[in-house]
This record gives structure tokens, sequence and C-alpha cells, in this order.
């Protein structure tokens, strides 16, 4: 998810792309000057664009996933990229009339009589939006819906690894937006330098951590408020007596989307040693009834890049090299490079020296951590970084309540995996080195307005003793405060 590494930027030179950016940014702070406060019915009207927008571009918006990964499965097209992207406009547009009204306050009648008060969420403007390559629309397009809810302004930019996304983003963009309102700047490294050093009014960054702190300090020159979506080490704890057929597919069948591209994705699995082997044979049973030839057939999507790729392989080779124990989840699985599609391998007890556990993986590589008890679980999970998702299985809840007691992570789901990233009323987002702030539902309605605090002064208040001269306002302290 690199937005800072070198890339071609197309035939436009970088000076042109970055001025065309300071030109679209210009005319949306205009426009919003110009109208700061877009009715109810405009919000809906621009979402119902949104909508329209998505689903008269559903095939081809397969098309160009296909295009940019070499494989991936339309189904997973539709399902997170358009259906999901709909699910969320649909939930913002139903609730969108409750989120805008006034939101009251308690005044105490004693000092301030019949005074109201309340927060009314209010735009803050030109929002830009940093988009990385792996779910291209749905990290597009999805946060748009709340930053357009919120009555935003917005401008999107796409990763350089997803051209033919990116191409498209802006084609359907420009036919249903005014760029006044909503318009996209295509471009390589310069342009994602200077798109976050814009004085934006909000600005949404999803990729690595490493890349988020850059973008945080190019945002803190002009003080722009900034959402971090950072993934990280995402771990899955069986606790002891869940390693069952019905917990292995979902821990299996997560990784499989996307072929590990995400960022809320397992990352490594921790399973009781004991049931080590029972997880192994679990895994391949799932592949062999669910994705038989996997990485041969329609169920694999590509990894991104040939780099992307290699590095993956390098991985695997460092822990082969190190003596683990590498299990292929497909007897005849094969790396296709020239559709870049990989198959799936467990990694049995790595070291905690290895790159894989060093690094987010983001590729079809499980490690499989054994442990002998639970506070040892627990003490490696905490002994990382937050992640951004921590996955729990069990039949006692007692015990997975006190897994999630006991840990910090973005967000958390019992005997599932990566839900808590689906559902459009939850607030979605990281904790720490995973990231800052939410989109999804009112949390990003919230996210993406400035809660505006506002006093009505009525009768019958005290508000004089505020005022010289202050003996009066002694005197009615000394009436409140108890003596001595």
């Amino acid at each position: 998810m690199a937005i800072l590494e070198s890339a071609a930027t197309g035939p436009s030179s970088d000076a042109e792309v970055i001025a065309g950016l300071g030109q679209l940014f210009a005319a949306q702070s205009q426009a919003f000057r110009a109208d700061r406060s877009p009715t109810l019915a405009e919000r809906r009207a621009r979402l119902e664009s949104l909508m329209h927008m998505m689903l008269s571009n559903r095939a081809r918006i397969a098309e160009a996933l296909r295009a940019d990964f070499g494989a991936h499965p339309a189904p997973m097209s539709d399902l997170i990229e358009v259906l999901g992207v709909l699910g969320r406009a649909r939930y913002a547009l139903e609730h969108l009339e409750a989120w805008m009204a006034p939101s009251p306050r308690e005044a105490d009648p004693a000092m301030f009589g019949t005074a109201q008060a309340y927060v009314r969420c209010q735009p803050k403007g030109v929002i830009g939006n940093i988009v990385p390559w792996n779910f291209p629309f749905d990290l597009s397009v999805g946060p748009l819906i709340e930053m357009l809810a919120a009555g935003n302004r917005v401008i999107m930019k796409p990763s350089e690894y997803t051209p033919a996304c990116g191409g498209l983003l802006e084609e359907m963009v420009t036919a249903a937006f005014d760029p006044s309102l909503v318009a996209v700047s295509l471009g390589g490294a310069e342009l994602a330098r200077a798109f976050a050093a814009v004085s934006w009014n909000h600005l949404l960054y999803t990729g690595s951590p490493n890349v988020g702190r850059l973008v945080m300090q190019a945002a803190a020159r002009n003080l722009t408020p900034v959402t971090l979506e950072l993934g990280g080490k995402c771990p899955a704890l069986l606790t002891p007596g869940s390693v069952t057929p019905r917990n292995v597919d979902s821990v299996i069948g997560t990784k499989i989307i996307k072929n590990g591209q995400m960022c809320i994705t397992v990352d490594y699995c921790l399973v009781p040693r004991g049931d080590v082997q029972r997880f192994i044979d679990l895994a391949v049973s799932f592949m062999s009834k669910a994705a038989p030839g996997y990485s041969r057939g329609d169920e694999c999507t590509g990894i991104i890049s040939i780099r992307h790729l290699e590095r993956l392989e390098g991985l695997l080779a460092e822990a082969a090299a190190r003596g683990c124990r590498i299990v292929p989840l497909e007897a005849d699985g094969v790396t296709d490079r020239a559709t870049r599609r990989m198959p799936m391998s467990l990694v049995i007890d790595p070291a905690a020296d290895l790159g894989l556990m060093r690094e987010e993986i983001f590729g079809p590589i499980l490690p499989l951590v054994p442990y002998d008890d639970l506070d040892e679980a627990l003490a490696m999970i905490n002994a990382g970084e937050r992640p951004l998702g921590l996955y729990v299985f069990g039949d006692d809840a007692a015990v997975t309540d006190a897994v999630l007691s006991r840990t910090i992570s973005g967000g958390a789901a019992v005997n599932t995996c990566a839900l808590q990233g689906a559902l459009p009323s939850l607030g979605f987002g990281g904790s720490g080195n995973s990231g800052m702030g939410r989109h999804h539902g009112i949390e990003g309605f919230r996210e993406f307005s400035n809660p505006r605090g506002v006093v009505v002064r009525g009768t019958g208040d005290m508000i004089d003793i505020f005022y010289s001269p202050y003996a009066r306002t002694a005197a009615v302290i000394q009436a409140i405060l108890p003596s001595g």
C-alpha cells in the first residue's frame, strides 16, 4: 500500500498533475464557501447519484479489478466493491435525517434559566481521500458516502498500483458529479506527496503504518485532522476446545478473501499446542471442498504486483531456510506468475524474528503459533502493536469476554473474522499503530463533521455573574460553596 514509491503517472508530467490537484482543491474550496450547509434533500440526492453510479458500472468494475490483479473473482467484486457500497449508502440514506438533527445537551436551569444547548454537526469542507490498492472502490466510494452525507466536498487519489480501477473511478465520478463536489486525481508518488500536504479540512489515508506516519507528518504542517486506517498483524485466537470445522473454515475462508490482501484478514493464528495438527487437517479439508484447484481457478485473486509476489515468496523461503514446517493447502498448488496467483500455505511454529512474524503479511501465508496456556497467548498479542482486528473463538462466553477485556484492537469479532468491517452500522477503524478515527455509519458521519456546540440564551438565568463588578459574583459564590 506504499503511496510514496516511484511509479509512472501517465502522459502528464508530475508538475501538471499536481497543478491539476491544486485547481480542483481551489474550485471545491470556493464552492464550499458559497454553499456551506447543503440541505437534507441535496445530500440524499448526492447519495442516490452515488448508488446509481455503482449499479450502472457493476460489470466494468469487475473488469477493471481483473485487469489490475491479473485474476479476480467476479462474485467478490459484486459482493464487496458494489453490494457492500450500496448497503452502506442505503443505511446512510435511512438514518441521515436523524444524524443531521441537533443533539440536545443539558443546561442547569438554576444557572442558565431557560437556555437551550445542543450540538449540530456541520460539514468540515473539502476532504481528501488517499485510497489503497486492495479494495479500490470499497475504500474510495465507501467513505465518500459518509463524507457526502456530512455535507462535504471530496477529492480522491487512487493507488497507482490499480491504474484500470483508478481510471474507471475517475470516469464514473466525472459522469456522476460536478468536479466542484467530487473529483478524482490520478498520479503516482509525487502526487501522493503533494496530496498529503494540501490544506484539507480533513484527510483520510488507508494503508501501511509506515506511510501513515509520513502522511500524518505532512498533514500536521497544516493542522489538518486525519483519519488513518493502517492495518497491522491481526490475530485469530482459538481458545481450548475451539478448533472445530466451523471455526477453522471461518479462519481459512477469511484468509482466502482477496488471497490474503485485506487489512482485517487473519495475519497469524494462535492455536492450543495439542490441536495444531487438527487445525492443519481441517484447513486442508476446507480448501479441498471449498476451493479445489484454488491457485489455478477463478476463486484466487492475483497478487497486486510481481514485486509484492516476490516479497511473499521471500517470506516463505526465509521460513523454510530456518527449518519451519510449511504446509501447502493444495496438494498440487502452483504460483502462476502471469496472473500472479499464489497458493495458500500454513507456516507452523515460526520464530518471532522471522519476517512473516514482524511484517503484515498481506498475502496467502498463515503462520500457526502454538501456545500452552491462554495467558501465554494473550501476552504474545499484547506484546505487539495494537491490531486493526482481533478474532477470538470459543463457546465459553466468559473466556471470550476475558480475551476481549484483556486486549486492545481497533475492532474485534467472536467466532468469526472480519465481519466488523462489513456492517454499515458499525464504526470501523484502528487504535495506536493500526490507526485513528472511524468511518462507517454514524461514527463516519461524525468523523467527517464539525460537532458545533450551540447555546441559545433564554430567560431567568444568572449569566450576569460572569461580568464585572465581581462583588455580587463573590456573594453568589459564597451562597453556593460551603463555609470554611
